[in-house]
């Protein structure tokens, strides 16, 4: 169900989440007409808007200079790090919004659980969740240690003008995934496991992390981030029977606490070309789409009334401008058939990525023709 704002009612039989955990109110900046809000709205902006997941980050010379010396956790909870990364893109790129630069595990870290990034591998946990004992053990997030991010959303919205900033969090699917295997996996077996042979550990897990996903984003549109970005990265590893079963209540119970934020809520997964109805009714207001599937025909998949971002292949844009300007312009029309296209990447930025290509091909998206 949608409002007449455009921002989706919470979903049928998902209880209000508990309060007391927002920070005041911000007052929020006047954005009327900033084209990806009016994008992720439903409506046509005045030029098609384009943001990129992961445009802050490796590709920027002047992103490595800055994290040199410093950790990947250590810069996402440096305040003034934080702010400097996350506005890097918007100075060389010219994007229509910037995306606060985190990662899916830092409300985890947050939290006490034993959680470390290691370059060329990823997010690895020291000791795994597989039991009911280990969930009970598990530490949940408080609200003040969400402080470090918070203050880095303070310190951007006064330097982004009237440029919209979107708030992060993986989504409770993928967090379990690392959880459970104790790192990135291929197959998901350990995760896939637990999920069928112990179910009630399963959703008891679930329902923590959809608590903590929750208060992290919660936290983050009371500080003023003007949408949010739920990141099921693994969502696509399962069918749409196991993801109703076993993750649907757990993502719309984070999106449906968000109801009230009056934000923007995209849901986004790799994979999920079957899965797009189900992220739909889970309380998305805009379905991001990764590069296997037409904009138009997830829109429909969707239930032809919601918004979509994507979906250009990151490796494209290692193919020269010609083939990549014959993209854009195709995945632009596409948009055109859909009732609402923020322009993005079907997934992150490549670390290999020349950044004058970005720049570039911003300039192409924003030439297209809005109908």
């Amino acid at each position: 169900m949608t409002s007449a704002n455009g921002i989706s009612a919470p979903a049928p039989g998902i209880p209000a989440p508990s309060r007391g955990d927002e920070l005041p109110s911000p007052s929020r900046r006047d954005l009327a007409g900033a084209p990806f809000l009016e994008a992720a709205h439903g409506r046509r902006p005045a030029h098609l808007p384009v943001w990129f997941m992961r445009q802050a980050g490796r590709s920027l010379p002047e992103y490595r200079a800055l994290r040199s010396g410093s950790g990947m956790l250590q810069a996402c909870l440096t305040p003034d790090l934080t702010c400097e990364i996350t506005l890097q893109p918007i100075r060389r790129h010219g994007v229509d919004a910037a995306i606060l630069f985190s990662d899916i595990v830092v409300p985890l870290y947050l939290a006490g659980i034993g959680v470390d990034i290691v370059p060329g591998t990823g997010p690895v946990v020291g000791h795994p969740i597989r039991t009911a004992a280990d969930v009970e053990r598990m530490p949940m997030l408080e609200p003040g240690q969400v402080d470090p991010v918070t203050d880095a959303i303070a310190l951007l919205l006064p330097e982004l003008g009237d440029t919209p900033l979107i708030g992060f969090a993986g989504a409770p699917f993928t967090l379990a995934s690392y959880l459970i295997e104790g790192g990135p996996s291929r197959n998901h077996e350990k995760t896939k496991a637990l999920m069928r042979s112990q179910p009630e550990v399963w959703h008891r897990l679930m329902g923590r992390l959809s608590d903590l996903t929750g208060l992290f984003l919660r936290r983050q549109a009371a500080a003023g981030v003007d949408a949010v970005q739920l990141f099921d990265s693994w969502a696509g590893a399962l069918s749409e029977r196991d993801y109703r079963e076993f993750v649907l209540p757990h993502s719309s119970a984070v999106l449906s606490s968000l109801a009230g934020a009056g934000v923007p809520r995209i849901h986004f997964g790799v994979g999920t070309a079957e899965l797009f109805g189900a992220m739909a009714e889970a309380g998305a207001d805009v379905v991001g789409v990764d590069w296997r599937t037409p904009l138009d025909v997830a829109a429909a998949r969707a239930g032809g009334t919601h918004p979509v971002q994507g979906n250009l292949d990151p490796a494209v844009l290692f193919a020269g401008q010609d083939a990549i300007d014959a993209e854009v312009v195709r995945i632009a029309g596409e948009g055109t058939r859909t009732p609402g296209h923020v322009f993005n990447l079907g997934h992150g930025v490549l670390p290999d990525t020349d950044p004058d290509v970005i720049t570039r091909t911003v300039e192409t998206v924003h030439a297209q023709p809005v109908r």
